[in-house]
């Protein structure tokens, strides 16, 4: 742990722990799922929510950077609390935030080792959170990659939609 009591690898572009990539791309696949709208759909038919348009029909990565009016430490903490990730997402979450712990998001919807279901057998994707101090406030910088192709603009909806707008809200 660092200083700021979140790991020094945050932020690190060669250095991802197993914790870091189970627990980003676990969030990541939230967003196919999550939220009042979604969450009494089947996965296929959230995905139809948000199709594919052609220009994104190839791409399988996709970057965010969004600011937030909250310290690194403020939303490394709601990412990995259980009650205050239930709070912003308005979903039940289990998250150990010991590194190596157990977690399921989502009802039970997203586990350590996931993939929707629609997605082909050993499709992982992985997602990657960067958390840069600016003064009082911080920059996420988010990469989200490896994931079928098709699936970029409904997860670029998700991310947005269920994840950055939601917690800034619950970051007020």
């Amino acid at each position: 742990m660092s200083e700021n009591n979140y790991p020094a690898t945050l932020g690190d572009t060669n250095t991802k722990t197993r914790r870091q990539m189970i627990a980003g791309a676990a969030i990541a696949l939230g967003g196919l799922a999550a939220g009042s709208e979604v969450w009494g759909m089947t996965l296929q038919d959230a995905m139809k929510q948000t199709p594919s348009t052609a220009a994104n029909q190839k791409r399988t990565s996709l970057h965010h950077e969004t600011d937030f009016k909250a310290s690194p430490q403020r939303i490394y903490e709601a990412l990995l609390d259980s009650k205050q990730f239930t709070a912003f997402s308005g979903m039940p979450a289990e998250i150990d935030s010991k590194a190596g712990g157990a977690f399921s998001l989502f009802g039970g919807m997203i586990v350590q080792a996931w993939r929707p279901t629609h997605w082909d057998p050993g499709v992982y994707s992985i997602a990657r959170f960067e958390l840069k101090a600016q003064g009082s406030d911080t920059l996420l910088i988010f990469d989200h990659t490896g994931f079928p192709e098709g699936e970029f603009d409904h997860l670029d909806w998700g991310w947005h939609n269920h994840y950055w707008e939601p917690l800034k809200k619950f970051l007020v």
